[in-house]
């Protein structure tokens, strides 16, 4: 038995932080229905293939295989009022719902929060849009970009004498993760009580949380954080170095006195490292561009794999900076099972596995991501009863479409 067997969540969300959100679910067993039509699927279907230009099949993108693996799909165009009804009969046999709208389109499909806990008093639903539901910045429409940069996270990112690092994926995925958090809680809290809730996630505000230090640092103290590369406000030198080999990268960062010490031992103890201005831990982070220099002519003569197990093994952190390519080849994560290989319909594929370790309730990929429609019989004959020709008549309507 897998650790949510027996949760079931309609999901309504498109692109890539509602997605994501839901597929951390399926991966622990939640039965997640992935509600979307031919009239309106989801973008990510609809990403071209960045080699070739050319759109993927819409039944075989990649884009939307790696967010929605483990899931089932119908097709259900919720602009018709009978898919509306089909819609709230299917969240009144679920435990969630997610949708990830403009604020305002639930409402106007006729599935707003008060209607559907009129349909199913106890279920949990969960909102996620750029700014919240409400608040003078509600209706503002937004996507990663957007609220990286209003979060101030995207501000503080990238090197002191660049542009803000302008961040996508990445942010939808940090948002993500905190939406399926707030699933587990509510499903924990509907478990103690038998009460559902309304969750309205603002991704600005989920992105912020992440700069709580700077941002009371702003409210005590007045300084207003920006970019600063790879530097730390303590250790020095903490930074990334050039290795031998193109692009070839480690990252090294020195916290104590000791882990200093067995560097420069590593590096033979050269001159240099023994200056006064390297003596201490302020002088060292007094003079790091110097420092950082310095240890840059040593590292550059080394591949990043032979410096990571000559420092580790001396107790310094040290870790390469990994290539797409790197992370599936390596050792260390082939050994913690970091990737999987799953079956799709181009053939077989390599994939990132789900990122945790559940003894007794392993998380695993069981399934590729479904075609649009792939699953209409089962949702709507096996789990609404719906017979066939009844099925046969809304297809050919165009409600189940």
């Amino acid at each position: 038995m897998d650790a949510l067997t027996g949760v079931r969540i309609i999901d309504f969300s498109w692109a890539y932080a509602g997605p994501y959100g839901t597929e951390l679910l399926a991966l622990m067993g939640a039965e997640v229905i992935k509600v979307e039509s031919r009239k309106r699927p989801c973008i990510t279907r609809r990403q071209p293939n960045p080699v070739t230009g050319q759109p993927y099949d819409i039944d075989d993108c990649p884009y939307f295989k790696d967010l929605n693996m483990n899931k089932l799909g119908v097709a259900l165009d919720l602009s018709q009022p009978k898919a509306t009804e089909l819609a709230k009969r299917l969240v009144g046999m679920s435990d969630v719902v997610v949708e990830s709208f403009t604020p305002g389109v639930m409402s106007r499909l006729g599935l707003s929060y008060e209607i559907l806990r009129s349909v199913n008093p106890s279920i949990i639903m969960l909102s996620t849009s750029s700014n919240g539901s409400t608040g003078p910045e509600a209706s503002y429409a937004g996507y990663a970009p957007m609220f990286n940069a209003t979060s101030g996270l995207g501000e503080m990112t990238g090197y002191p004498d660049g542009p803000p690092t302008v961040m996508r994926i990445t942010i939808d995925n940090l948002v993500a993760h905190l939406n399926a958090f707030a699933i587990l809680a509510a499903l924990i809290y509907r478990q103690e009580t038998g009460e559902g809730q309304y969750i309205d996630v603002s991704a600005q505000e989920a992105i912020a949380c992440l700069i709580g230090d700077s941002i009371m640092d702003y409210t005590m103290n007045g300084r207003v954080q920006s970019r600063d590369g790879n530097r730390d406000e303590i250790m020095a030198p903490h930074s990334c170095y050039r290795c031998l080999g193109e692009d070839r990268w480690i990252s090294i960062a020195i916290a104590t006195e000791k882990e200093w010490r067995s560097l420069c031992q590593v590096m033979g103890n050269s001159a240099w490292s023994r200056e006064t201005r390297f003596s201490d831990a302020y002088n060292r982070w007094q003079n790091q561009e110097e420092l950082d220099k310095l240890l840059e002519s040593w590292t550059i003569s080394y591949s990043n794999y032979d410096l990571m197990h000559m420092l580790q093994k001396a107790g310094v952190a040290a870790v390469p900076s990994f290539t797409s390519e790197d992370l599936f080849t390596d050792p260390h994560l082939a050994e913690r099972e970091f990737s999987q290989l799953v079956d799709r319909r181009s053939g077989k594929y390599m994939m990132v596995a789900p990122p945790w370790k559940l003894s007794a309730t392993p998380a695993r990929i069981v399934r590729d991501a479904p075609s649009l429609g792939e699953h209409n019989e089962y949702v709507f004959g096996k789990l609404l009863g719906m017979p066939r020709e009844e099925i046969n008549r809304l297809q050919e309507e165009g409600v189940l479409h």
